[in-house]
């Protein structure tokens, strides 16, 4: 079990930079994925950047190059690091976990544990 709390969204310009926090709690230990995903209005939930637990990291085509996730274990806090920001990117952003090894990591069905969500907007 992990519980997981989002914050640091906030509505900013193109170009801007944002930093979330996702305080975790728990076991997280246990969890083999552990990152962030984002909906936008009408659209499906979307992987942005997961790392595992050997440390590799992936990250959505469409944010590579502007965003960063890093962990600190000794706080038990996920960051995402997100500069360059576009409209595109506006979104409500989820921290996530699962235990779960096999499958993509992209596939947002086999995420066990999920914050409320902190809002990104970006304006033009």
């Amino acid at each position: 079990q992990v519980r997981l709390v989002e914050s640091g969204g906030d509505s900013v310009q193109s170009g801007g930079s944002l930093r979330l926090s996702c305080a975790v709690s728990g076991y997280p230990h246990s969890m083999y994925y552990m990152g962030w995903f984002r909906q936008a209005p009408g659209k499906l939930r979307e992987g942005v950047a997961v790392i595992d637990s050997d440390g590799y990291v992936n990250y959505a085509d469409s944010v590579k190059g502007r965003f960063t996730v890093s962990q600190d274990n000794a706080k038990n806090t996920l960051y995402l690091q997100m500069s360059s920001l576009r409209p595109e990117d506006t979104a409500m952003y989820f921290c996530v976990a699962r235990k779960l090894r096999i499958g993509a990591w992209s596939d947002f069905s086999l995420y066990n544990y999920w914050g409320q969500g902190t809002q990104v907007t970006v304006s033009s």
